[in-house]
């Protein structure tokens, strides 16, 4: 109970407001650590009491040795025994108690809980960058750094708290006990400290920053492993096994130069700190032992002196691991910053509405988008959809095609110009809404790695299962989904499919997009060479799918192979950013212009006009 309690005080999964994670480090801990500063503010506090109680034992031996020295045995207990209780109390009950909860606050609360919280936090920013974003980096360094960025920052943040404290109590008493007793004995510490600071003062900034070049290097390591993962049937159809092992190993060298530069400074700095602490050891004990011979101090002095700076030194070895680690942690942290707080290319404007579609008209209004490169991809482009109208999009490759159908999905931001829906600007209007009015069938269709009903699930979470059902028969996907069976042993729509889909063939993999997207059911469809990767029996198979997803909807399709949109309502044909012709099929080939060339070329004069749109 008591754990489920501790537990209980962070919540992970608490949405922050939704703004960029800042830039510099400082307040990059405090934007994760204001949100839990009254736990942290306990574990300050008992680690203060740790800290105090630690030190109080070493206090109670040299009293203990004092009492000793002068009382006779048969009358120890009756004269110190309240004394010896308390200490006993102390040791007993005090240090168990503060250790405790200190241990509770740390393990139950701060290092799940507040773990996940920053990796929570950090994956609902980034999940919501653009799509420029995630194809600009690995998809394994992203990941890596949103992992080891939120233990890194809980573990670094915790460990200053330890170690302020333990240096504070543990240096602050041993100096006041020291000087109590004579303050010739608090010399040799007061020195040592200088030293100490000193030491770290020269390493820790160098450590910081070779730390950060090895986590960068290691982030990069990861993000090329999972890069080869990720395409390992290209890696295995080219015969390049030996190519990819070099390429990793490339990156490993490269991260193990950056981590063998950092461990060497911590093997210096560890050198250091013991020669040091060796000097503080003899010093102390050799000046008490010698103030004892002259009479101004007492053997409990000897015991306590000698106790204590073994615990320093032992303390001190422990702060420089501590303090490496910190400082090793806060280069893991700046790593993860450089993909984390990355401004949003794309984001709803404040007080974006929901985007309401009732007839699906469509607008577009001398757009203009170059993917920040010099010269046009879209240029001055202006067209507009009827609603429930049927057009196909033609043009040579890179005609500006795909990137329409991506500025009307708002994947990127225009330049210039307007997409109106139904009259409404669909950069005034959230993401998340227009993209829910738009179905998409693409030509590489990627499933997530999940079972079958999952990824149809995608369409319409809230599905009941007679419609579930419904849309896997429109798309003829019930000839081989109940056949389904994965290598655990789960079957049917319980079938996972693999990574991005692999253990499907192209044509399962489309049936189930189009399931999906029937089972949404957006009055808006685009289709993006949805069966250019089929071969012309399993394209037959699935137009018919494609006729019943295409009803009662505006449709904007793309596809190279003109026979499979020569029927749609109208064909609109792009040149170099712009509509250059527009038209049925028949109009077009009449007109002889770009599109009548065009198909010249894909039939060879072989398929009339007439033949293609039967």
């Amino acid at each position: 109970m008591i754990f489920r309690w501790f537990e209980s005080l962070i919540d992970a999964f608490k949405d922050p407001v939704d703004t960029m994670p800042p830039k510099a480090v400082g307040r990059f801990y405090l934007f994760y650590l204001r949100q839990v500063w009254p736990v942290f503010a306990a574990a300050i506090v008992l680690g203060f009491g740790v800290a105090i109680v630690e030190v109080s034992l070493f206090g109670f031996v040299g009293r203990i040795v004092d009492m000793a020295k002068g009382v006779p045995g048969k009358d120890f207990f009756a004269i110190h025994g309240r004394e010896l209780l308390w200490m006993g109390f102390v040791a007993l009950a005090l240090r168990p108690l503060f250790i405790g909860a200190h241990d509770m606050l740390v393990n139950q609360a701060i290092v799940p809980s507040l773990t996940n919280r920053i990796r929570w936090q950090n994956h609902r920013y980034v999940i919501r960058q653009s799509l420029g974003f995630f194809q600009n980096d690995y998809a394994g360094r992203i990941a890596n750094r949103i992992m080891q960025t939120g233990a890194s920052l809980r573990e670094s943040a915790a460990q200053i708290v330890d170690a302020i404290w333990y240096v504070a109590i543990y240096y602050g008493s041993a100096v006041v006990m020291f000087a109590h007793a004579d303050w010739w004995l608090a010399m040799p510490l007061v020195v040592w400290l200088f030293g100490y600071v000193g030491t770290l003062y020269f390493f820790i900034p160098r450590t910081r920053k070779r730390s950060w070049a090895a986590s960068e290097a290691r982030s990069k390591l990861m993000g090329r492993i999972v890069d080869g993962y990720s395409n390992v049937l290209t890696l295995k159809l080219f015969s390049h096994t030996s190519r990819e092992e070099d390429y990793v190993a490339d990156a490993m060298a490269e991260q193990t130069d950056k981590l063998r530069s950092m461990t060497r400074l911590t093997t210096a700095m560890d050198i250091s700190i013991t020669t040091l602490n060796g000097f503080l050891i003899v010093g102390t004990s050799a000046l008490a032992v010698w103030l004892w011979s002259q009479g101004r101090v007492t053997v409990g002095a000897i015991a306590l002196s000698t106790g204590l700076v073994i615990r320093i030194n032992n303390m001190s070895g422990w702060i420089m691991w501590v303090v490496n680690g910190i400082f090793e942690n806060i280069g893991t942290v700046q790593d993860g910053i450089t993909s984390i707080a990355q401004p949003r290319a794309v984001q709803d404007k404040e007080g974006a509405m929901p985007l309401e579609v009732v007839a699906g008209a469509i607008q577009l209004e001398d757009i203009h988008f170059h993917y920040g490169k010099q010269g046009g991809v879209i240029s001055g482009l202006n067209l507009a959809v009827r609603p429930g109208e049927k057009i196909g999009l033609v043009g040579p490759s890179g005609a500006g095609k795909s990137t329409l159908v991506n500025v009307l999905l708002r994947l990127y931001d225009l330049e210039d110009g307007h997409i109106r829906i139904d009259g409404t600007d669909i950069a005034q209007v959230t993401q998340e809404s227009l993209r829910s009015q738009i179905g998409v069938v693409t030509q590489d269709t990627s499933l997530l790695h999940r079972s079958v009903r999952d990824n149809l699930l995608y369409g319409r979470p809230d599905a009941t299962e007679a419609q579930l059902n419904e849309a896997i028969r429109k798309a003829r996907a019930d000839e081989f989904i109940p056949g389904l069976i994965d290598g655990e042993g789960r079957r049917g729509l319980d079938a996972h499919v693999g990574e991005r889909g692999v253990k499907l063939s192209g044509g399962q993999r489309q049936r189930i997009a189009i399931a999906r997207v029937l089972l949404k059911d957006a009055p808006i469809l685009v289709l993006d060479e949805a069966t250019s990767a089929l071969d012309s029996e399993v394209e037959a198979a699935i137009q018919e799918s494609l006729e019943l997803l295409m009803e009662d909807k505006t449709v904007i399709a793309i596809a190279h192979r003109l026979s499979t949109i020569a029927r749609m309502d109208r064909l609109v044909v792009m040149d170099k950013g712009r509509v250059v012709e527009t038209g049925t099929h028949a109009q077009l080939i009449t007109h002889g212009g770009l599109y009548a060339r065009l198909w010249q070329r894909q039939t060879g004069g072989f398929v009339a006009a007439d033949d293609a749109l039967a």
